[in-house]
């Protein structure tokens, strides 16, 4: 049973979130070992590195883009940039949705560019090379991914989405603009059925798009009161102006939840906040995701 104070208008779903969902019980696929692929960026000179999961059950099935925040796509334990040193994180939630039926697509923008190690926490002020922005470039590489997963055979064309978790959710908020680097008048069906976008710098896109700021396919944006790197307010700002402009929306507040909550390691699920947040997050998502599936 969740708990929770919503505010419902006909285009834009506000929720705080206080108790998580109930896991529904389903007979989950296994995930095969992550394949190592490579493709073009959108930029026209970047070729990307991405590591894909596929069910072992007959295709065709969905697709998640998954993009990686700002540390990078890899575990700082490891002094290797590959499929074997993929963050927790990122491998738990590529399960997660293979599990559910999906190909799990994890895109590099960074290691392709000379930035495999990310950045540091801080760096969210202009200082990160402009190859790297995750509102004008990063979108770039995730219609370049949409691409590459259409191409398949065992995806289903119209039923890719995108998944971006701080720096990779202000990517996901930029590429689900009506005016997004990447791809001309995008839609539902020629773009990603829908997003989601976990903890993003929401005052990033506000700064490119400004009021005029409208998504062509439903999101679902999560983040926490006690977000350490960004600004919740700006989400909730960008969230109102997104509704107004006609945007299907969905933007969830944790309370006395932090950055990065749904990563599986001791610091983050020892606040209690954080360990509901992330098992919530995952029922919303599923949820969320599951519903444009129908044809």
């Amino acid at each position: 049973m969740t708990a929770s104070r919503i505010f419902s208008r006909p285009a834009f779903r506000f929720f705080v979130v206080i108790v998580p969902l109930l896991l529904a019980a389903s007979q989950p696929a296994r995930a095969q070992k992550a394949q190592t692929v490579n493709f073009a960026s959108e930029d026209g000179k970047t070729t990307l590195v991405a590591y894909q999961y596929a069910p072992d059950t007959p295709g065709p099935h969905p697709a998640v883009v998954m993009l990686h925040g700002r540390g990078g796509l890899y575990s700082t334990l490891k002094q290797t940039f590959d499929a074997d040193s993929l963050s927790s994180r990122h491998v738990m939630w590529a399960k997660f949705w293979v599990e559910r039926g999906y190909v799990a697509l994890l895109v590099d923008s960074f290691g392709p560019r000379g930035y495999a190690r990310g950045f540091e926490a801080g760096t969210n002020d202009g200082s990160r090379p402009a190859s790297v922005n995750e509102i004008t470039v990063r979108p770039l590489d995730a219609y370049a991914a949409l691409k590459f997963l259409r191409a398949q055979p065992g995806v289903i064309k119209d039923r890719v989405f995108l998944q971006g978790w701080s720096n990779g959710g202000s990517t996901a908020l930029s590429a689900a603009s009506t005016t997004a680097p990447g791809i001309e008048a995008p839609t539902e069906t020629t773009g990603f059925r829908a997003f989601l976008s976990m903890y993003p710098a929401c005052g990033q896109v506000m700064r490119r798009y400004s009021q005029a700021y409208r998504s062509y396919a439903p999101m679902l944006l999560l983040i926490g009161t006690d977000d350490e790197e960004v600004n919740p307010e700006r989400c909730a700002r960008l969230s109102e102006i997104a509704e107004r402009n006609g945007s299907d929306w969905q933007f969830v507040l944790y309370p006395g939840v932090e950055h990065s909550y749904d990563t599986p390691t001791r610091k983050r699920e020892s606040v209690q906040a954080n360990k509901l947040a992330s098992e919530d997050s995952k029922q919303r998502a599923q949820a969320f995701f599951g519903k444009f599936l129908a044809r």
